[in-house]
């Protein structure tokens, strides 16, 4: 019987939709365990500066400090290239400032779905593999200090035209704390482990290799191998079932996994965790979330998947509150789900019966408390 405290940051487009449905499931589970879940809900990303006018605010963060986890839906709107604040500003000041510097996203297919992939059923069969991203650092970190004249990033005149930069940088000590955490997975798994980089033209990733030689010595137990980026994209999708542990760079894993998604048959269905080294009274500090957007096309018609939110929460029972029979019970509800026909608009299939991101919700609750405790 445990009590705990998650801020939840719904944000914008389906985010809010997605977050309620994960939100209800962790109901379901205290109900049905004995936990007590008590959330504390504010605005993030868009709905954020139209209200508050920052993407996430000094109070909000305040709000994350005081909670064992934070689950977060999706940020942004249609693209806005010229906006000087911009809703993703929210998920770079939350990465830095709680050092969220692993992102651990799983790929693992499902039976009932392999047919929902346009790639063939014998070629995903056995799909099993998690990608842990460096979070902090790389391309994605020079725009956030301007001032600093080692990490440029902006658009700038020249007298032929505009010319625009951007600042790849990676320190040793980044590299290897990320590296460590995928073997630590890798131990826990099938012990392979695929360190992907561009070291035939990055710098970065020629200290990243060099890195990860020499953090592989230390876990002689576990199968080492390099790939370049573009190779492991084409692995990827020719026999991703080879994969176990994969770990890159920021931008790569960000790319990556997204082609991983199709995988699974589609974004709402694969979950994320952003993990660092503070820890609370229960486990990992972390931040939750599904990998997919807020999708404004979508936004309000209860189509959106609720899958990977929900496989986000059970993700935040596991790491940050030590509850991992509880995270079973939900990932063993999709699957129950999957497996009874039940499929969202993102994974239409003919025979199947498709359902809103409420109806969905409804059954998986259904299905968690049917399961044993």
């Amino acid at each position: 019987m445990g009590k705990y405290t998650i801020t939840v940051l719904p944000g914008d487009g389906i985010g809010t939709e997605v977050t309620e449905q994960a939100t209800r499931i962790l109901q379901v589970i205290g109900d049905q365990y004995g936990h007590t879940f008590t959330f504390h809900r504010a605005l993030v990303g868009l709905a954020a500066i139209q209200a508050e006018g920052a993407p996430i605010s000094d109070a909000t963060i305040a709000l994350c400090e005081q909670s064992d986890a934070i689950l977060l839906g999706a940020v942004g709107g249609i693209p806005q290239p010229d906006a000087k604040i911009k809703p993703e500003q929210a998920l770079f000041r939350l990465r830095k400032g709680f050092q969220f510097f692993a992102n651990l996203r799983p790929v693992r297919t499902h039976q009932a779905l392999l047919n929902a992939s346009t790639i063939k059923p014998e070629v995903l069969q056995g799909t099993d593999l998690i990608v842990a991203r460096e979070l902090t650092g790389g391309l994605y970190y020079g725009h956030l200090e301007p001032s600093v004249p080692s990490k440029p990033s902006e658009i700038r005149q020249t007298a032929q035209g505009y010319e625009a930069i951007d600042t790849l940088l990676y320190t040793e000590a980044e590299i290897e704390r990320i590296l460590r955490v995928a073997f630590d997975i890798a131990r826990g798994r099938r012990k392979k482990v695929t360190s992907v980089d561009k070291a035939n033209v990055l710098s970065s990733s020629v200290l990243w290799r060099r890195v990860a030689n020499r953090v592989a010595s230390d876990y002689p137990d576990v199968t080492f191998e390099h790939l370049l980026v573009d190779a492991c994209a084409m692995h990827l999708i020719r026999h991703p079932s080879t994969f176990d542990v994969i770990v890159t760079e920021n931008l790569f894993g960000d790319i990556l996994t997204d082609e991983a998604s199709m995988l699974a048959g589609s974004m709402g269905m694969l979950p994320s965790a952003s993990l660092g080294t503070r820890r609370t009274a229960h486990g990992i500090f972390g931040l939750y979330e599904p990998i997919h957007g807020s999708a404004p096309d979508i936004a309000g018609q209860d189509k959106a998947n609720p899958i990977a939110s929900i496989l986000s929460a059970a993700m935040l029972l596991r790491h940050s509150l030590g509850l991992n029979r509880e995270a079973e019970a939900i990932e063993a509800a999709v699957e129950q789900c999957i497996n009874a026909g039940y499929r969202t608009e993102d994974l239409r299939e003919e025979g199947k019966e498709v359902v809103g991101t409420k109806e969905m919700g409804r059954h998986i609750a259904d299905a968690i408390t049917r399961i044993p405790v």
